[in-house]
């Protein structure tokens, strides 16, 4: 089955990062975890992508979903799925 190419911006110890990590263990997809502490850079891309500064955001394809509970809304009303198998 095709996916989406999904990544999951974080930081280590946020709830809501952990969160969207088992959200997504439970799709039982492939997604990239890239920590924005690594290094001043990786954040500002992540700022500059996202236009957000708070972790997670998560992006799915080209599409920027944005936190977790943006992304538990989109699986709540079954959109979730259908967004991860357009890849």
């Amino acid at each position: 089955m095709s996916q989406a190419d999904i990544t999951v911006y974080y930081a280590p110890f946020c709830p809501y990062c952990g969160w969207a990590r088992q959200l997504l263990n439970s799709k039982k997809v492939r997604f990239t975890m890239i920590n924005v502490n690594d290094s001043q850079d990786i954040r500002q891309e992540m700022e500059l992508r996202a236009g957000q500064t708070s972790v997670p955001q998560i992006f799915i394809g080209d599409t920027h979903v944005g936190g977790y509970d943006d992304m538990a809304a989109l699986d709540d009303k079954d959109e979730l799925d259908s967004l991860i198998a357009e890849g």
